[in-house]
């Protein structure tokens, strides 16, 4: 099995059990681990909204959150916006999202795993809210025209991709000229061990298959973004790094002084250039006589 159709398996697995966790009344860990209440401290996921926004949305959407920052506290979101958060989860971002574009704008939650989805359903109709729409599908195929979105938010969900290009050229096609990418992600800064990188369980922690800084850049700038940014927002270490790893074989375990302050969760902007034409129209245009400067010469038509 390649390994993109096997990061994918384990994420949905592994999301799916959150989700199920979630539904019996218990807390999660980062992106997908085994936290056994909510009360259990993760280094990650910890203290992410504050308590005006918990008191805005369903107490389930609050459980569910396996993300490393706040988007919605960070991305500007206008009345009247249309918004698409990669990789939903339990709906709290999109659900927030919604309130702050008000009823002329619309919140959008894309998610690959059918127990998410349907907890996200539940907190929507629990919360009343009219202007959400929850889509099943993957974050490397988004089902949406081109230009289509003005926000696209995601938080702790690119870093799980194996296909990080393929997520960020759809990103860029879904969305508006002018539109705006602002996602909270896990970050790397310097080189990350091999051993990490490896290993899947820490994968579906939100952890090995974090980009480094500079390559996260590069490749926002090769999918046609301008602007693109990273502002760190937590910085994660060593003792952050045991807690997490203390479930891990003892050879990761011992890895924690070596990421000392390498992860860090951080709010990634990009924007879409107002002059940019989709990827589709791009092709089109390339493609027909008067772009090659031909008219319907013998050697044209």
């Amino acid at each position: 099995m390649n390994e993109t159709v096997d990061v994918k398996n384990v994420v949905r697995e592994k999301y799916g059990a959150a989700a199920e966790r979630v539904a019996q009344g218990r807390g999660n860990a980062c992106c997908g681990g085994s936290a056994a209440s909510p009360e259990q401290w993760d280094p990650i996921t910890s203290n992410l909204y504050d308590q005006a926004q918990a008191a805005d949305v369903p107490a389930a959407a609050m459980l569910a959150s396996l993300g490393c920052g706040n988007p919605t506290a960070l991305a500007e979101l206008k009345a009247g916006e249309t918004v698409l958060d990669l990789g939903s989860g339990g709906g709290i971002d999109v659900l927030l999202s919604a309130k702050r574009v008000g009823p002329t704008g619309t919140a959008y939650g894309l998610d690959m795993t059918d127990p998410m989805l349907a907890l996200a359903q539940e907190n929507k109709r629990k919360s009343g809210l009219t202007n959400v729409h929850f889509l099943k599908g993957e974050i490397e195929h988004i089902p949406l025209p081109s230009d289509s979105v003005d926000v696209i938010i995601s938080n702790c969900v690119i870093n799980l991709s194996a296909d990080k290009d393929r997520v960020l050229r759809e990103a860029f096609r879904v969305l508006k000229p002018g539109g705006r990418f602002a996602v909270s992600d896990v970050v790397v800064r310097g080189e990350m061990p091999e051993a990490i990188r490896r290993n899947m369980d820490l994968w579906i922690g939100c952890v090995a298959g974090a980009l480094r800084d500079a390559d996260y850049l590069a490749k926002l700038r090769s999918a046609g973004f301008e602007d693109a940014a990273i502002e760190v927002t937590r910085v994660y270490s060593a003792e952050d790094a045991k807690e997490f790893l203390a479930g891990q074989p003892e050879h990761l375990q011992q890895l924690a002084r070596e990421v000392d302050g390498r992860f860090v969760s951080g709010f990634v902007r990009a924007r879409k250039p107002l002059s940019a034409a989709t990827t589709a129209e791009a092709a089109a245009s390339a493609a027909s006589p008067a772009a090659t400067g031909c008219g319907c010469g013998p050697r044209c038509c």
